[in-house]
């Protein structure tokens, strides 16, 4: 047998028995590992002494967040032969890195809405949502120092190096978003896209929390590359997807700003669609748009946009490719734990796949 019919054949058992998208025994994983992490993250925050710094770090997670990143933290470290309680100090700080970037994405897109409610720095300023999210920066490396008491220095410092490599990943990636928003740069390809969400999304979103929950566990055959190509189309399908819901999505599931990205001109993949196959005249129209603040934009320009993409195909064009990335990600996924027992943690990982492209929120 190949190689790549033996990685067939082991989707094709792995869909014989599949309980995902959002199924009872994925939903239930997934909610027990948030829950463990975010009532550990709200437990050790400071309390009643900062009325507008530590009071107001639980805020986004106490709205209900997917807690997919502390999930897979715990889930890899699990099924590797790892406990979850030598990996809990480090999914809260995954968790907490993860909502100081929305926090701080906020401001800079000028959203609206998040997870159902009000955005930090509408409801209080932006000064006190920016020092916020430095403050569950802060909390985050807090957590990630305490890992020395029970796993030693050598450890604690590989996770360091994790993270350090994370966030600037993360951080670069978010500077070509705002580039291109900043330059209203228009001429852009599926490529471009992609490497900004590798930067952008898949490092911190999967890549870093599975590296990290690989490092928890101790002895293994693995290396922390294997998780990278996995990492990678898996944060791309679910960056996609997610730009999808936010053009297609129910508000009451979403709990976001339904169209926000074209409110903000977010270079999005149906976007970039859209500029490479309509007319050159709807091209210079949007390019025009793309060009105001967004306070200048109106309704009736953003639900033209929103047709455009509808009528050349942008969003499912979209869509297909998201499902593309997604079966390559499950294929690097099943690939990369081939080896490794199976277990209630190592089906929860696989099982993300699909729950990726198929979520409404």
């Amino acid at each position: 047998m190949t190689q790549t019919e033996s990685k067939l054949a082991d989707e094709e058992a792995y869909h014989e028995h599949e309980d995902t998208d959002g199924g009872p025994s994925f939903q239930r994983a997934l909610a027990r590992y948030r829950d463990l992490t975010i009532d550990a993250l709200v437990g050790g925050v400071p309390q009643g002494s900062h009325k507008y710094l530590y009071d107001l770090v639980p805020v986004y997670p106490l709205r209900g967040g997917k807690g997919l990143r502390g999930a897979l933290c715990l889930a890899m470290c699990c099924a590797l032969g790892g406990n979850e309680s030598r990996a809990l100090n480090s999914a809260v700080a995954i968790e907490l890195f993860h909502n100081a970037f929305l926090i701080h994405d906020d401001v800079q897109d000028g959203s609206i809405r998040r997870r159902g409610g009000p955005t930090l720095h509408r409801q209080h300023g932006i000064g006190i949502a920016v020092n916020v999210g430095n403050a569950a920066n802060l909390l985050a490396l807090h957590r990630l120092t305490k890992n020395r008491s029970f796993l030693g220095h050598q450890l604690t410092w590989q996770i360091a190096e994790e993270t350090e490599r994370m966030l600037n990943h993360s951080l670069e990636g978010q500077a070509i978003e705002l580039g291109w928003i900043r330059d209203n740069i228009c001429k852009l390809e599926e490529k471009d896209y992609l490497h900004m969400c590798l930067k952008k999304t898949s490092w911190y979103s999967f890549i870093y929390p599975l590296r990290v929950g690989a490092l928890l566990a101790g002895d293994h055959e693995l290396t922390l590359e294997q998780f990278c190509a996995f990492g990678w189309y898996l944060g791309a399908a679910f960056q996609i997807r997610d730009d999808v819901l936010n053009l297609s999505g129910r508000y009451g599931k979403y709990g976001k700003e339904i169209c926000g990205d074209l409110w903000e001109g977010k270079r999005t993949l149906m976007l970039i669609h859209l500029l490479n196959h309509c007319e050159r005249p709807e091209r210079r129209q949007i390019k025009s748009f793309l060009a105001k603040r967004r306070e200048e934009r109106t309704v009736a320009e953003v639900s033209w946009l929103h047709r455009l993409m509808i009528g050349y195909g942008s969003i499912d064009a979209a869509s297909r490719i998201a499902s593309e990335l997604a079966g390559a990600a499950l294929l690097e996924g099943l690939t990369a734990l081939r080896e490794v027992p199976d277990s209630d943690h190592k089906r929860f990982i696989l099982d993300m796949v699909l729950y990726v492209i198929r979520r409404d929120r």
